[in-house]
């Protein structure tokens, strides 16, 4: 099976980098902010120019010094380049070439890649001037480009997937289910997936929010492969200080809407919160599978094991068809269990009752309990059709009034009482008959 050339865009913080990713993918995709260090982990795009495809990635910033979580950004833009077919190193036209610059030249420099040089900042005919002082690089022609405004992006690209190996280029479709990991900030995501993965893929900090974008990797678990997307933390509107906060917010709330499995990762010490309650409520209305990890649990004490017990029935209750499993992302206790848990949840998802079975379950339960009398009239459930599945979704066609929600919720857990939907949201619908 043939593979998608990748190109890995690098080059120091806060030089245009997502604003050319964004340029080239023709959306907002990347968190583009004028902050240096936005980007921090490697992010993937499919991309294609003049009819080739291709893997673009977005790196953070290298930079030869600075602290932890610097060093860190810089392994994973290095990871980047060694992944990649060809190097896009972008650098500031408008300014003396920095320490960092050179740095990242002179790496490149022994690559096996092919690399180009993306000249940025060059907005108009005086500055393309300027761009001839990179010839300092080492690395060949420099190309001024505008990031921002597109000037001289077509001419880069079509320079760009002259460099891509001759290799067929075919449709491939992912079918891997798709995991979401979904929380608060700094409850630990970035822990498991590395943990899951085996490798340090994404930033891990202990200073919250170090995720910005979702990050979408292939993980093994139990054999199985599976889509595992890490979001950034999704905080509650009034908290959200930063506008690259603000974008990550709402990409992790996308990410809920294709997901097909939402693991909601709580801090045991902490127990569950208003935002939990949120994202759980979140991932029910999209209609996602969810289970519930409560993280940290080998550093609990027994009074904060009971408490965080005790929060997730109190706020999670609406949700209490979810598994909740107590993990350790930091040392892997019991995440052994996840594989097993998921693939039991995808497969209720996608479970259906036979009709017939199901009109006369309904026809039981609301000759039992029948619709309560709503503005002097009471409904009548005519019959039931299983409308889809992932989500599990039924639909009552109703007569004589309109059903209310007390008595669609009664009609789901009779279902759950008779199937197994354990970690699956179960949505039940109610249609009047159309008049002839």
């Amino acid at each position: 099976m043939s593979r998608l050339p990748v190109v890995a865009v690098v080059g120091r913080p806060n030089i245009g980098k997502s604003t050319l990713v964004n340029r080239i993918i023709g959306r907002r995709a990347a968190v583009v902010e004028e902050m240096p260090g936005v980007t921090r982990d490697r992010r993937e795009f499919r991309a294609d120019w003049a009819g080739r495809e291709f893997v673009l990635i977005d790196t953070g910033g290298w930079q030869a010094s600075g602290d932890e979580l610097h060093a860190h950004i810089t392994a994973q833009a290095e990871a980047a380049m060694a992944a990649a077919d060809v190097v896009l190193f972008v650098v500031d036209a408008t300014t003396e070439l920095s320490d960092d610059d050179v740095g990242v030249a002179r790496m490149l420099k022994h690559a096996d890649q092919p690399v180009l040089v993306a000249a940025n900042k060059v907005d108009n005919q005086l500055l393309e001037s300027d761009a001839a002082a990179l010839w300092g690089t080492g690395l060949g022609e420099p190309h001024p480009i505008s990031a921002l405004h597109g000037r001289g992006v077509g001419d880069l690209l079509d320079h760009l997937v002259t460099l891509f190996p001759d290799t067929p280029l075919e449709e491939i479709e992912d079918e891997r289910p798709k995991l979401a990991i979904v929380g608060r900030p700094n409850v630990g995501k970035s822990t498991l997936l590395n943990r899951l993965l085996g490798e340090e893929r994404v930033l891990v900090s202990a200073k919250p929010g170090t995720t910005r974008d979702p990050i979408d990797v292939g993980v093994e678990i139990d054999g199985n492969e599976y889509l595992m997307i890490d979001t950034a933390g999704i905080r509650r509107a009034p908290k959200i200080g930063e506008s690259a906060d603000f974008f990550a917010v709402m990409r992790a709330r996308e990410v809920l809407q294709s997901a097909d499995v939402a693991l909601l990762l709580i801090d045991g010490l902490d127990g569950a919160t208003q935002q939990d309650q949120r994202i759980a409520e979140e991932a029910e209305r999209a209609g996602v599978a969810l289970i519930v990890l409560l993280n940290k649990w080998d550093a609990a004490d027994a009074d904060e094991r009971e408490w965080a017990s005790d929060s997730v029935t109190d706020r999670l209750g609406f949700v209490g068809w979810a598994p909740v499993l107590r993990i350790s992302a930091l040392t892997g206790s019991r995440v052994h269990r996840l594989g097993k848990t998921i693939e039991g949840v995808l497969e209720r998802r996608r479970l259906r009752i036979p009709t017939g079975q199901l009109n006369r379950m309904i026809r039981d339960w609301t000759a039992a309990h029948p619709p309560p009398v709503r503005r002097g009239r009471r409904p009548k459930v005519l019959y039931a059709v299983q409308a889809g599945t992932s989500p599990p979704t039924v639909v009552l066609f109703v007569s004589g009034g309109e059903l209310g929600d007390d008595y669609l919720r009664f009609i789901e857990r009779r279902l759950r009482e008779s199937f197994d939907f354990t970690g699956v949201p179960v949505h039940v619908v109610a249609r009047r008959r159309s008049s002839r």
